[in-house]
């Protein structure tokens, strides 16, 4: 049953984050699609777990080919024709990001094999770590959204990928000499980066948006 109740620990903060982050675009995105994109992102992420899981063997090619299918994953459900070349894919992007992060929570509380009697601070650990997993889905979604807008989908699709690169070298270190509590060392990165994408490239579809506004609004003579 643990596992299966982590599935709300990992939706209700991606919820939280996608209410937060927002603030201030109203008008820029329609409800239902933010809502189907969440849920799609949720699918992806539970269907690239099941790979991934099959995949463990891979050893340390584990650091480059996951940040691969998990960017890709993303990319082929938000690269459809009805996004392609808008500014709100780069919120859509978001929130497919956010929903693919969620479903991390119970599959990093499956993958630790919690034991009768384990200590409660591993599995906080467990819980805590997999928040930075969120942060940097919702990140590279927002990277891949806007990548889609822009018509530069390879270039933000490689920086995507970068971007993840740390995190899976990180969790194959800290599993490989088994001290997986220093996985709450990814929240900082993943903040880090959340806050780089959503301060620095999600609002530049608002300062265009205002710069047509501006123009439209400037009396002809």
């Amino acid at each position: 049953m643990l596992p299966q109740a982590s599935l709300f620990l990992g939706i209700i903060p991606a919820l939280i984050l996608l209410y937060i982050s927002l603030k201030g675009y109203e008008g820029h995105y329609k409800d239902k699609i933010v809502f189907l994109s969440f849920v799609a992102g949720i699918v992806a992420g539970f269907i690239s777990v099941l790979v991934e899981t099959f995949t463990m063997a891979v050893g340390i090619f584990f650091i480059i080919l996951f940040p691969v299918l998990e960017q890709l994953f993303k990319t082929i459900i938000l690269n459809i024709g009805r996004l392609q070349g808008k500014k709100e894919t780069v919120i859509y992007g978001l929130s497919l990001g956010l929903g693919f992060g969620s479903i991390f929570t119970p599959f990093s509380m499956i993958t630790v094999q919690f034991q009768p009697g384990e200590s409660i601070y591993l599995i906080i650990s467990a819980v805590i770590g997999s928040v930075g997993i969120i942060l940097l889905h919702g990140a590279t979604g927002i990277c891949l959204g806007y990548g889609i807008h822009t018509g530069k989908l390879s270039k933000y699709f490689i920086f995507a990928i970068l971007l993840h690169l740390p995190v899976t070298a990180f969790i194959f270190i800290t599993t490989m000499f088994n001290i997986e509590y220093l996985q709450l060392g990814l929240i900082p990165y993943g903040l880090l980066i959340y806050w780089y994408t959503t301060k620095k490239i999600m609002p530049q579809i608002l300062t265009k948006n205002m710069k047509r506004n501006r123009i439209s609004a400037t009396p002809k003579v």
